[in-house]
């Protein structure tokens, strides 16, 4: 079974790399396309210093590796762009750099951004040797997960949304379509996934309905991000904005539950192997004095995370000396405070979900644990 999804699997990068082809050989236009460069030469430098903050403005020589004049040696100067952020360039950057042809037949130069591929390679290639050498085929398992998880968020969800369908409902049926496979994959066909599964999907529904109560009576629009604006000025009226963060947040639990349901579901069929004469009650009892610590440390961890994410925008209002009852007003603060606490009540939920699932099935004798695969 698990060689046919692997296989499966397989086909659908084929099918998924296919238009990715096609749309990287599209890219290039007549006028205006990106070009990799290396820099070989500074040939002007000077440094300005406006309200407390240096920029650095240079003319550098680069020479082309990647794109229609690759090989030839190209001038790109900033003098005439202050910028908030102005990077210094050395001899060896590797450079995304913007070319466009001019109406006099003459091209410009703008840098756009440093190229980055090799790190995120190197990045993702120690990821994938910690993955498989610690979780050895378990990892293997997740990683497989995660194509998929990939394959259906960029060639159904993603496409779907821009096409016009409602956020939400995109959001659910892909739910739909990486739980099972996902967990299933990662943790084996038993039991204990199954539960997983379930206690997983309850508690998407149960977060999924309070999240857009909430977005209703808090008349959150969705665009509190210059991201939604410009989808808005791209797409306009064909996106539903607010269900599109509504999306997000079912999305973004999916991954959290996971580790939440299966973990308490382990749990408890681990005491129950070891304590059989357990009632369910007792069982449950038992499991939930491990998943209140569960909750303790996961909850935490979610709270970190978001405000990890959003230390700019808070140092922002923090700056503003605004008081925290009109702080939390703002809808680019308050978006972030319903994600939070919207997840942090579904991880919360889950745990007694997952256990009283679990605690039922594994001490009642006609549903015996069975694995098939290990």
């Amino acid at each position: 079974m698990l060689r046919s999804i692997v296989s499966v699997l397989i086909l659908f990068s084929a099918f998924l790399s296919f238009p990715l082809t096609l749309l990287h050989a599209q890219h290039s236009l007549p006028k205006q396309e990106t070009l990799e460069v290396v820099v070989t030469k500074i040939v002007k430098e000077k440094k300005l210093h406006i309200d407390n903050r240096t920029n650095i403005q240079q003319i550098i020589e680069a020479r082309v590796i990647k794109g229609s004049i690759q090989g030839k040696t190209i001038v790109i100067g900033n003098e005439d762009m202050p910028l908030v952020n102005q990077r210094r360039y050395e001899v060896g950057d590797r450079l995304l750099v913007s070319a466009t042809k001019n109406g006099n037949n003459t091209d410009s130069f703008f840098v756009l951004d440093y190229v980055r591929r090799d790190i995120l390679l190197l990045l993702f290639g120690i990821f994938l040797l910690a993955t498989l050498l610690i979780g050895k085929k378990h990892g293997a398992r997740s990683l497989l997960g995660m194509i998929y998880s990939f394959f259906i968020i960029f060639s159904f969800i993603l496409p779907q949304i821009a096409n016009g369908a409602p956020p939400v409902f995109v959001a659910i049926i892909g739910s739909l379509l990486i739980a099972p496979v996902t967990f299933y994959i990662s943790h084996g066909f038993n039991k204990k996934t199954t539960i997983a599964f379930c206690s997983t999907m309850i508690s998407i529904v149960i977060t999924g309905v309070l999240a857009a109560i909430v977005l209703d009576i808090g008349k959150f629009s969705g665009f509190s991000s210059e991201e939604a604006g410009f989808i808005e000025s791209m797409r306009p009226g064909k996106i539903h904005i607010q269900g599109l963060l509504l999306a997000g947040i079912i999305i973004s639990v999916i991954g959290i539950l996971d580790d939440v349901t299966v973990s308490q579901a382990a749990i408890v069929y681990e005491l129950q192997e070891h304590a059989k004469h357990l009632s369910p009650k007792e069982l449950y009892r038992n499991a939930m004095n491990v998943g209140k610590d569960h909750i303790a440390s996961v909850v935490n961890t979610l709270i970190l995370v978001y405000t990890g994410a959003s230390l700019p925008l808070l140092l922002l209002f923090l700056d503003a000396s605004l008081p925290f009852s009109e702080l939390i007003n703002y809808e680019i603060i308050a978006e972030e405070i319903v994600k939070t606490l919207v997840s942090s009540i579904g991880l919360i939920i889950a745990v007694p979900i997952t256990t009283l699932l679990a605690s039922y099935f594994a001490s009642t004798s006609s549903f015996k644990e069975r694995t098939y695969i290990t």
